[in-house]
């Protein structure tokens, strides 16, 4: 390629006007990635008056924040984690991390599980400034629809857990006790049952599990026996929370687990099993308890009529009552066979047998194998005529109840015998069924749809998605009748960009309204009122305001309890610009005509936002390039009130700029970058230049990026603040060219750059991850333009790829090629020249370019060896090549001790190559095996 592009448009330029001119700035250096900060957990009360955020440092310890959003008082508790606003708005319950260098110290000594630092509790009366502090809490809970209660689990007694100048509660303590039954109370601890309002507290000893009634009006335990007590015993207890006393569901040693309350917290249900903890197999019965019963009654065992034949209730299930509480979910498995004790491990074989009409292959069933293991189907309970229904099995494995269980029928669906077309596909086609709950019966609604299922609230109408047909439909539940109701949409309802040899996936619906009158679908950028029934015509409610200005309107969920949309209701909807990249926020009134209304938009991404559920009452994050995601709270989105104040620091250091820009590319095609500067940008001045990309990041704009140690994708504001100017383009692909696409976007925007009077063209390279890396590796195979260039996990050779283990999930890799990322749309027979064509593997004696590969050995989604046949072929060529292998690192780095080393690397590396700084020991001579853990090769 010959023709070169030029600049098209630059949309958007700022800076942080700051006190220190840019010039009296220091560079960021790999000292400040510990202390800087961001926000962890956000919450807010109910009443919309309190608010509680946590600020994170990257390593060390963090701060709690508890803030009266009326006054402006705050508490601040070092070392706060896990916050909890009550349902009343009264207190506020947390954790209280044990201090960082102490867990430190315990780790460099090896310290045990149990006897590594503990957590704390503080429980603080929301107005005061005096926090009860609790140590050794292994965890605690509060209702989740009612006040006036906490409970938690100690390690051990207490003898008084009250601090400053409270008195202490009067206490009860009960020796009998709680939770699922493991004899001798190994996972034991005392439950301590807290009255907020009066501060009383009473004790239940070697309770190993507890479970609070959604009103907590009551509290499951299950207690564990005693070492020291010889006449304690396990048990089964309902703790009724006014009365202050324990109501003995159950007696004896056992395992008891799923405990589970209806609404209203009367009826309890649980699984258990009266065999020994030694048993080689246990049997599991499904338990019922509601208050006026001597004990709970056994409901259903492996025995019960209706039970498949050598079939049990699994422990395993989450047991859930509808909303109604008349009906009880549950789940049953076959038995699985008691272990064989006669079989000696070192005398048999360990093989795995992979069958070519298996419905997985070996590595995904060894994956999933605990899950598997786990597997169960549900099934229905009916309290008032004592009997149950099987309702899944291993033929229709997946099971929804409707309308929160209360329908009189289920949504079931399988993907049996599509399963191992999962190699090639992705994904499966799946069958739906309607299955009645009374008997168990089903009826075939959709067979082998290629696309989604999604169920309506009330329970009226399944709704799918046809990929091939690019079509949404309804199914009629009563009428068993099949409607198209998006063929009237005059614009696609599936992703309009996507470059993938696949079906575009479809924009999600936003909502339903009340009794399932209405669906409300998406396009890309606006919102249609769907008639299910298909009488009406599609009505678009945003009026299309999002297509006319290019902006995507999207529903925000606010209350997490929220099923459905009422008449009436003023949604909030997220939006976001196409053009200019702003974010910000819309009401649209269902009950008016009058279209979005406009609350903010801007230069910003917002992080999610929380709303008190009983007040307006917004707690939100907004953050850009130079601003890091503080909190704000007020009553509208448009003008909240700053909170906090994180990474003060920042304002000593050289920072930089973003903007937007377009070029032309060598295809013919529009496509735009994020272009970042130093902050005291000189245009009189030759800079280096790094590349680095992956599909597109320029939806990234007004994104804040932490100078953090990362995954090994490029540290872009660390790199900026020293000097270099950083380009991410977006790239568009064509179906079997995945690297000539690359070269077409990145290359052109790299020469566009260059023209630039301030760009230092003789020094410029390119730095990728993965899907990213790839691309690094075919690039340097096809242009000498860059002086240096690193690659992460990168497929070099896409033949012997094809037919690989991504080893994370067990999944072959043949499906990213024919449809997915990897883009070549064919398989290996059909079209192999594409496959060669695009393998840098086969290209490697044209690389001009220095290249250091980062591949690890425990990588799940790109086998290693892919970075090995790079750095081998490489080497035999004589090319200059390194290979980063950290030990038992993934396909991102997770260990932060990795992350910190790659930054290291990788500063070294560019600017030996670009700034002519001095080569270090690893990259001069390498690191030899004798001095591994002793040199790390830093030295130059």
């Amino acid at each position: 390629m010959t023709r070169t592009a030029g600049w098209i448009l630059s949309l958007s330029f700022f800076a942080l006007p700051l006190t220190l001119t840019a010039q009296s700035k220091k560079p960021l250096d790999h000292s400040v990635y510990d202390g800087w900060q961001s926000i962890g957990v956000k919450t807010i009360s109910n009443d919309g008056r309190w608010a509680a955020w946590t600020v994170t440092p990257q390593e060390g310890d963090a701060l709690l924040v508890i803030r009266d959003l009326k006054s402006g008082q705050q508490v601040e508790v070092p070392r706060g984690a896990a916050p909890v606003i009550t349902e009343d708005s009264r207190f506020i319950v947390f954790s209280i991390k044990p201090f960082f260098k102490d867990v430190r110290q315990a780790r460099i000594k090896k310290k045990k599980p149990d006897e590594m630092p503990k957590d704390s509790m503080g429980i603080l009366k929301l107005g005061e400034k005096d926090i009860l502090k609790v140590p050794g809490v292994r965890s605690f809970k509060t209702p989740e629809k009612g006040g006036g209660l906490i409970a938690y689990l100690i390690e051990k007694p207490k003898a008084d857990t009250t601090r400053g100048n409270r008195k202490p509660a009067p206490a009860k303590d009960f020796a009998d006790d709680d939770t699922p039954g493991k004899p001798g109370g190994a996972e034991s601890g005392d439950l301590v049952i807290r009255l907020t309002a009066s501060g009383q507290t009473d004790t239940v000893r070697n309770v190993s599990s507890y479970t609070l009634a959604k009103p907590g009006n009551y509290i499951a335990l299950a207690t564990t026996a005693s070492k020291k007590d010889s006449l304690s015993r396990s048990a089964v207890l309902l703790w009724n929370v006014q009365q202050r006393k324990a109501d003995t569901v159950s007696r004896g040693d056992g395992s008891f687990v799923q405990f589970a309350f209806d609404e209203p917290g009367r009826q309890l249900a649980y699984a258990a099993s009266r065999d020994s903890a030694k048993a080689l197999q246990k049997f599991f019965s499904l338990q019922y308890y509601t208050p006026g019963q001597d004990s709970a009654r056994t409901a259903v065992t492996r025995r019960s009529a209706g039970m498949p034949g050598k079939w049990s209730v699994s422990e395993f299930a989450t047991l859930n009552f509808s909303k109604d509480g008349q009906k009880l979910f549950f789940g049953t498995a076959p038995v699985q066979p008691p272990k064989d004790t006669n079989i000696v491990d070192f005398e048999v074989a360990k093989v795995d047998v992979w069958h070519y009409l298996d419905d997985y292959l070996q590595p995904m069933q060894l994956k999933n194998l605990d899950r598997d293991l786990k597997k169960n189907y549900a099934a229905v309970y009916f309290p008032r005529e004592q009997r149950f229904v099987q309702l899944a099995d291993e033929q229709l494995e997946n099971f929804t109840p409707l309308n929160e269980g209360n329908a009189d029928h289920g949504f079931g669906y399988t993907d049996k015998s599509q399963r191992i077309a999962l190699q090639w596909t992705g994904s499966t086609n799946k069958s739906a069924y309607k299955v009645d709950l009374r008997t168990g019966a089903r009826q075939l609604i959709r067979e082998n749809l290629d696309g989604f299922y999604f169920t309506s609230p009330g329970g009226r109408f399944l709704l799918w998605f046809d990929l091939p047909a690019g079509k949404w439909f309804s199914y009629e539940m009563a009428t068993g009748q099949t409607r198209d109701i998006s063929g009237n949409i005059p614009v696609k309802m599936a992703d309009e960009e996507m470059d993938m040899p696949d079906y575009p996936r479809p924009y999600f619906p936003a909502g339903w309204l009340k009794d399932d009158k209405y669906v409300y679908l998406c396009d890309r950028y606006d919102i249609w009122q769907v008639d299910p029934l298909g009488r009406e015509t599609p009505h678009m409610i945003t009026k299309g305001l999002g297509r006319q200005t290019k902006t995507e309107l999207r529903y925000m969920k606010l209350d997490k309890e929220e099923r459905f949309f009422q008449p009436k209701q003023t949604l909030m909807l997220e939006a976001k610009n196409d053009s200019s990249r702003y974010a910000g926020y819309y009401s649209l009134s269902l009950s008016s005509n009058k279209g979005p209304q406009l609350i903010t938009m801007g230069p910003w991404s917002y992080l999610p936002v929380e709303k008190a559920k009983q007040a307006d009452m917004y707690l939100f994050q907004r953050q850009n390039f130079t601003a890091s995601p503080d909190v704000y709270a007020g009553r509208s989105l448009a003008n909240g009130e700053k909170l906090s104040a994180i990474n003060p620091q920042q304002a000593s250091y050289n920072w930089g700029t973003v903007e937007l820009i377009r070029w032309d590319t060598y295809n013919g095609k529009t496509t735009e970058g994020l272009l970042y500067k130093p902050e005291d940008f000189d245009p009189s001045k030759k800079y280096p230049v790094l590349i680095y990309f992956y599909e597109k990041l320029t939806d990234g704009l007004y994104s804040y990026q932490a100078p953090a140690p990362t995954p090994s994708r490029l540290n872009v504001t660390f790199f900026v603040s020293r000097g270099y100017v950083v380009l991410c383009p977006d790239i568009r692909y064509e179906a079997g060219r995945p690297g000539k696409s690359a070269y077409d976007y990145i290359v052109s925007g790299a020469e566009a750059l260059a023209k630039q009077p301030w760009i230092d063209r003789a020094n410029m390279a390119i730095q990728g991850q993965s899907w990213g890396g790839y691309q690094v590796c075919h690039l340097v195979t096809a242009t000498p333009l860059f002086k240096a260039a690193w690659a992460g996990a990168p497929v070099a050779n896409m033949t012997s790829a094809y037919g690989g283990i991504r080893w994370e999930s067990g999944m072959n890799r043949q499906f990213q090629y024919e449809h997915t990322q990897s883009r070549i749309g064919a398989t290996l027979w059909e079209k192999p020249e594409l496959y060669i064509e695009n393998s840098p593997l086969f290209h490697l004696p044209k690389v001009q370019t220095p290249l250091v590969i980062m591949h690890n050995d425990a990588d799940g989604a790109v086998p290693w060896y892919q970075g090995i046949e790079l750095f081998t072929g490489l080497r035999r060529l004589g090319k200059p090549v390194w290979m980063l292998n950290y030990n038992n690192e993934a396909h991102n780095l997770m260990q932060r001790q990795s992350r910190k080393d790659i930054q290291v690397r990788q500063q070294q590396f560019f600017d030996h190559f670009l700034k002519g700084a001095p080569a270090p020991q690893w990259l001069s001579k390498g690191v030899p095996a004798v001095e591994k853990g002793r040199n790390w090769g830093f030295d130059y």
